[in-house]
């Protein structure tokens, strides 16, 4: 007989209220028959597969935990060619959001005829919106040269073009789950977000044709990378640093931008506001045009001032902090990835879809965690979960590499006598500290 979710809930109830008084269902030790068994869940910080290395010993801790991340389906050949540029790679998160990135400031800065940022930037939502279609920076740049209007869809961007804040109308959620330590590919689930009529249909300036042999006193396009090759975000450095890598690859293969190679210049943001700031400064005495980060939402809000007082372009392949949509920028800052309030929905259903009935979100003190933190309980709230039946905890991460590790011995006892049966964890490679600390407070993690 097919039993339903909340039936099968309540009958495990009865059953323990039963055990409490009178050992019955066959066990001799009611407390322990009666303990809440949790459900782990996580984003797009911590669903890698570097992930449970974080955990050393305990990375069995892991398995069965499920997350989203904003993901389209990569096609085979683009990992094929990532791992062309990193044999190692084991991990393919924001790696097409950065390729995206790196390509769209490219043919921006070739459609406006000039190196100059406040110029590309008039053109980056354009490059995705209203023109002739085109998927690969060959393709692309044949086109722009000629003084073509383009819309670019490539490996992330696949639905509909940027809106007028410069970030994605739609996106691509894929559910991850951990087993045997790793993500099984055969258990991941794609879900759409978003809406294409939100693409803006401004009408950018006029294209310039590029002149035959192109400009001889122009300068060469330079891009500066503002990832996080250190830090607690570090986990997720490969594949972004491998979609860049193949995007400089592929432009300069097809002739580069305005005539001559661009030109890429390494840089950390260290998952951390100083390390960040100091790699800005870098790239602005350097001459850079656009710089492709930060890798952190937290960490592109602390630099943009910066960014934008040197008048220069911050594009990130990886913030999803939904404040960051209306952030002042002077029309300087853009993204690939999606906000979280597309993200928050997905994740509230990954985790409704369980069954779960006592819910604890559990962020690293950021506008990333706490923001999306506070979009997921809205949208358990919109769903029926009681405010009664839902904690919210953060934790301060770590200020850099020397910092201690993260004691959520605090947290752990909260969640346990809290009765929870689920536990989103919003964080970076730090938050593996959170598993051990429930694992050490006697929470039975259910795998």
């Amino acid at each position: 007989m097919f039993v339903s979710r909340r039936s099968r809930v309540a009958t495990l109830a009865a059953c323990a209220t039963i055990l409490l008084a009178t050992s019955a269902c066959g066990e001799d030790k009611p407390e322990e028959a009666s303990a809440q068994q949790v459900r782990l869940y996580g984003t797009d910080g911590n669903m890698l597969n570097s992930y449970p290395a974080e955990l050393k010993e305990r990375a069995s801790l892991v398995d069965g935990m499920k997350g989203t991340t904003p993901l389209v389906p990569l096609p085979d050949d683009f990992k094929s060619r990532l791992r062309a540029v990193n044999p190692a790679l084991t991990d393919y998160l924001y790696s097409a959001e950065t390729y995206d990135a790196v390509v769209i400031a490219v043919l921006a800065a070739q459609l406006a005829g000039s190196t100059d940022p406040a110029a590309i930037a008039k053109q980056i939502v354009a490059v995705t919106n209203d023109g002739q279609r085109c998927e690969d920076p060959a393709s692309c740049l044949a086109l722009a040269r000629n003084g073509q209007d383009i819309e670019y869809r490539g490996v992330s961007l696949t639905r509909a073009g940027f809106t007028d804040k410069g970030e994605p109308a739609t996106a691509s959620y894929a559910t991850l789950t951990f087993d045997g330590q790793q993500i099984n590919d055969g258990k991941t689930e794609f879900v759409g977000a978003g809406i294409e009529s939100a693409a803006s249909t401004k009408t950018p300036p006029k294209p310039k044709k590029q002149r035959p042999g192109g400009n001889t006193d122009q300068e060469p396009l330079v891009l500066g990378g503002l990832l996080p090759k250190t830090g607690d975000l570090a986990i997720a450095y490969p594949p972004m640093a491998a979609g860049a890598a193949l995007a400089i690859k592929e432009i300069n293969a097809a002739s580069g931008a305005l005539g001559k190679p661009v030109t890429w210049l390494d840089g950390d943001d260290g998952t951390n506001p100083a390390v960040a700031k100091a790699t800005v400064a870098k790239h602005v005495t350097d001459g850079v045009s656009v710089i492709i980060g930060a890798g952190g939402s937290g960490i592109s809000r602390a630099v943009l001032p910066d960014v934008v007082q040197a008048g220069k372009i911050l594009f990130s392949p990886s913030n999803t902090d939904s404040s960051l949509t209306d952030v002042e920028d002077g029309g300087l800052y853009f993204r690939t990835a999606p906000p979280d309030s597309l993200q928050g929905r997905a994740l509230a259903d990954v985790i409704l879809r369980d069954g779960s009935q006592k819910i604890v979100i559990v962020a690293r003190k950021d506008s990333y965690g706490e923001g999306l933190q506070g979009t997921v309980r809205d949208e358990l709230e919109k769903a029926g979960i009681a405010n009664d039946r839902l904690k919210l905890l953060t934790y301060e991460p770590p200020a850099d590499a020397k910092a201690a590790p993260v004691d959520f011995s605090g947290g752990a006892k909260q969640i346990k006598e809290f009765g929870a049966d689920a536990v989103l964890i919003i964080g970076f490679g730090e938050s593996a500290q959170v598993i051990r600390g429930l694992a050490d407070a006697g929470v039975q993690i259910r795998q």
